[in-house]
């Protein structure tokens, strides 16, 4: 038998249970604010203590498209459209 390998999870918000990974996906789907990842999946939304981080990640090129935020252009109104 192959020995199981466990994958290295880093927690950015231990309330919920979300990992770095989640938060960059996130990102990538457009949420480019804490409030925004907040939004996507509760992250920073409960004792507090993730925020720093979250706004680390998304200033570290985890949102691919801060240029369009950077110029004032909406990221999410595809997504309020479709709600």
């Amino acid at each position: 038998m192959s020995p199981v390998r466990e994958v290295n999870r880093v927690y950015v918000c231990n309330c919920f249970g979300v990992t770095e990974a989640q938060v960059k996906k996130h990102a990538a789907d457009g949420a480019c604010t804490p409030r925004q990842i907040a939004s996507a999946c509760k992250a920073g939304t409960d004792c507090g203590s993730c925020v720093r981080r979250i706004q680390a990640l998304l200033g570290r090129g985890a949102c691919p498209r801060r240029e369009l935020v950077d110029q004032g252009e909406p990221l999410l109104s595809d997504l309020d459209e479709a709600a």
